[in-house]
């Protein structure tokens, strides 16, 4: 590991730990929060990281994968990926507690520099909470809905060495998936992925293994839906570290919901934007796991659905 992606996770391993920003943010820091939350400042932030400390007071913040590298602007970036979990006592956003253990996934993206953090753009897996509460306000997911492990390899804490192979094969398979305007055939997709390859999907999509797997239970439907979707890898902040990537943006996609049925919507024309914050593990020179994280809370606001309005309505 180099001396600068050493320091830039010394930085943040506080946050790494609570979750918070006491003491690291720079004095604009800014924070994305997933939908609702939005646009914040620290002290906002610390605000909805205390909300879910109440409903959880055992609060505990589990990370399996930590990267840092430099994007393409020269920023350095530090990526973790985990999920919050606890005793959930209390409501959280209107989500009625469970009175046990309940976890819910995050991805968490920090701009450092000069040792304070700058930016930070993190999407937590809300619809994983309503779906453990039992109020499921969404469309039957396609694939398996589980508890999302860490890598396979077991070593997503100890990400270190040059990540710049890893990332040539990650940006090869995102630009073959945009240049295929069929929708990126079986054959395409086995150049870059292995083929008992595991993709990580959030609540609502699901878990999907094997190229097969993750063709039928989400890729087919996601592009036979949105043909014209445009990926903003270059504008966004595309890093690699090790044998790991991690790709942040906010939006990271545009497209129009022209066709098919992705996740229950039927495509009208729409035009919606995607936050879609992911982290990828490349073994032998093809891509083994892919954790995905999409703002799903915020897809569904721009088609006019209010998620929570709907899981009120479920939970009575």
């Amino acid at each position: 590991m180099s001396t600068v992606e050493a320091a830039a996770k010394e930085c943040v391993s506080a946050f790494r730990r609570t979750g918070r920003l006491d003491g690291l943010a720079g004095t604009d820091c800014v924070v994305q929060l997933a939908h609702p939350f939005e646009t914040l400042d620290v002290a906002e932030y610390h605000g909805v990281v205390d909300q879910l400390a109440t409903a959880f007071p055992d609060l505990e913040r589990r990370v399996t994968i930590e990267l840092a590298g430099r994007d393409g602007h020269g920023q350095m970036w530090v990526g973790q990926c985990g999920y919050w979990c606890g005793a959930f006592e209390a409501p959280f956003l209107d989500i009625p507690p469970t009175r046990r253990m309940a976890a819910m996934r995050f991805h968490d993206f920090l701009r450092v520099e000069g040792g304070r953090v700058l930016e930070v753009q993190s999407l937590w897996d809300l619809p994983e909470l309503m779906m453990q509460a039992g109020v499921w306000p969404l469309s039957p997911s396609l694939g398996r809905e589980w508890q999302v492990p860490g890598p396979a390899t077991q070593d997503g804490l100890r990400v270190a060495g040059d990540g710049a192979e890893a990332l040539r094969i990650v940006g090869d398979m995102l630009a073959g998936l945009g240049n295929d305007p069929a929708g990126t055939p079986r054959e395409v997709m086995a150049r870059y992925w292995h083929e008992g390859c595991s993709w990580y999907g959030p609540s609502g999509i699901g878990t999907a293994r094997g190229i097969d797997g993750f063709r039928k239970h989400h890729q087919a439907p996601f592009l036979g839906a949105m043909p014209d979707r445009q990926g903003f890898v270059e504008r966004g902040h595309f890093f690699g570290q090790g044998d790991y990537v991690g790709f942040t943006a906010w939006p990271g996609m545009a497209m129009t919901l022209s066709g098919g049925t992705w996740l229950g919507i039927p495509g009208a024309g729409q035009e919606i934007t995607m936050r879609s914050l992911d982290f990828w593990r490349v073994d032998a020179g093809r891509i083994a796991e892919n954790w995905v994280l999409v703002d799903l809370l915020h897809v569904y606001a721009q088609l006019g659905v209010d998620v929570l309005a709907r899981m009120r309505e479920v939970a009575g």
